[in-house]
């Protein structure tokens, strides 16, 4: 009888020990794999942040712009654009920022601009306009736009 529990306790060893040993390569798999993912989340470094455009030079638009808007009002307005550092010291052909905005003004109503938050929506969509049509190989050109006169009847 010694010979058979022998044999019972040698081949629950086996099992018991496969068990054990998956155990153990499960936990380490967890482990290993909370780890890399805390890596990852805690103490990999920031993105890569686009740095923020330099102040270069401001081109005014030297004779303001007359437009007609709703209900035969009109608009006259002057405004200059302000470069960034990236655009250089090379002049700038402003006839397409004329042209937006024209475009962007045309047809508005007066009301619409007779109030701050109306005249900044309207500059924030003519800027983004303005930006994308001077943004050329991935250099950001334009960066913002100021008014040198505003004036609406």
């Amino acid at each position: 009888m010694a010979k058979e529990d022998k044999k019972d306790g040698a081949a629950e060893a086996p099992k018991k020990s496969k068990k054990l040993l998956m155990i153990i390569v499960l936990a380490v798999v967890l482990l290993g794999g909370g780890g890399a993912g805390a890596w990852f989340m805690f103490f990999k470094g920031e993105p890569a942040q686009a740095k923020e455009p330099v102040k270069g030079t401001v081109v005014a638009i030297e004779n303001p712009l007359t437009i007609n808007l709703a209900d035969g009002h009109y608009l006259k307005m002057g405004f200059a654009l302000q470069m960034t550092e990236e655009a250089g010291e090379e002049e700038v052909d402003t006839s397409e920022a004329l042209n937006l905005a024209i475009d962007q003004y045309t047809g508005m109503a007066i009301g619409e601009l007779e109030t701050e938050k109306g005249r900044e929506s309207a500059k924030t969509e003519l800027l983004e306009k303005v930006e994308k049509a001077y943004n050329v190989e991935d250099k950001h050109l334009v960066m913002g736009i100021y008014f040198t006169s505003f004036v609406t009847q």
